[in-house]
C-alpha cells in the first residue's frame, strides 16, 4: 500500500470516506478505524492527516457546505436580471429538495453537531455568511438575509414532505412589482417606521418569488 508521501489524495479520500460514512452512520457512528477502512488506508494515516476527530469532521463539513454555497455561486451568478435572479431562488429551492438524500442528512448531522457542540457553530455562520454574500449580487443584505432562510426552511420542508409537490409557475414567480406602501410615500418617517417599511419591503420581495402562500 502506498505511504502518505506516495498517495497525494490519501487526505482527500478520507475526508470523503469520513462524509460517507456519517451519511450510512451519522456522526455518532464515526470512528477512526471505520473511517480508515472505508477509505482503504492504514489507521496509522489517521492521525498523520488529521490532529483528531475534531479536526477531520470539520474538514469534511467544511467541504460538504461548500460544495452548497458553489451551487448558490453558479445560480446566483448566471441571473443576469432581477427577473432571473428572482428564478434562481426559486430554482435553488427546488434543487436542494430535490430528493438528494446525501446532502439532507448531511445537512441535519451539521446542525445537530452546531447545535450540540458550539465550537462547529463558527462552521454554520461562515456557511450562511458565503450563501447570503451569492444572495447579495442581487438583493439588499435585509432581504439576502430572510432569502437565506426561506431557501434552507423550504428545501428542508420540501425533502421531508411525503405527498409530491409542484413548482410554482413561471408567471406566479414574476408579477408586477409591488404598490409602494403608505410608508414609502410619507416623508420624515421615524426610524422605527423606516425598519418597519424595510421589513415589509423584504417580504414583499419573498412574496414576489411566488414561495410563499399570500
Amino acid at each position: 500500500m502506498a505511504t502518505g508521501r506516495t498517495d497525494p489524495e490519501r487526505r482527500d479520500r478520507i475526508i470523503d470516506a469520513a462524509l460517507d460514512l456519517i451519511v450510512d452512520e451519522g456522526v455518532a457512528g464515526v470512528s477512526h478505524r471505520k473511517v480508515a477502512a472505508r477509505a482503504g488506508v492504514p489507521l496509522g494515516s489517521m492521525t498523520y492527516h488529521f490532529s483528531g476527530m475534531d479536526e477531520l469532521l470539520h474538514e469534511a463539513f467544511t467541504r460538504f457546505s461548500g460544495t452548497i454555497v458553489a451551487v448558490f455561486e453558479e445560480r446566483l451568478g448566471a441571473a443576469g436580471s432581477p427577473e432571473e435572479a428572482r428564478e434562481a431562488v426559486a430554482d435553488l429551492v427546488h434543487h436542494l429538495s430535490g430528493g438528494n438524500q446525501r446532502e439532507l442528512i448531511l445537512t441535519h448531522e451539521l446542525y445537530t453537531l452546531a447545535a450540540r457542540r458550539p465550537a462547529y457553530r463558527e462552521l454554520t455562520r461562515t456557511w450562511m455568511s458565503r450563501s447570503r454574500r451569492a444572495l447579495e449580487w442581487h438583493f439588499d443584505p435585509a432581504t439576502a438575509r430572510q432569502l437565506d432562510a426561506l431557501i434552507e426552511g423550504l428545501s428542508i420542508h420540501r425533502a421531508l414532505e411525503t405527498e409530491p409537490t409542484s413548482a410554482p409557475s413561471r408567471s406566479r414567480r414574476s408579477p408586477a412589482s409591488p404598490r409602494p406602501t403608505r410608508n414609502t410615500r410619507r416623508p420624515g418617517r421615524t426610524c422605527r417606521s423606516r425598519r418597519r417599511s424595510a421589513s415589509r419591503t423584504g417580504l414583499l420581495s419573498l412574496h414576489a418569488l411566488g414561495l410563499l402562500p399570500w
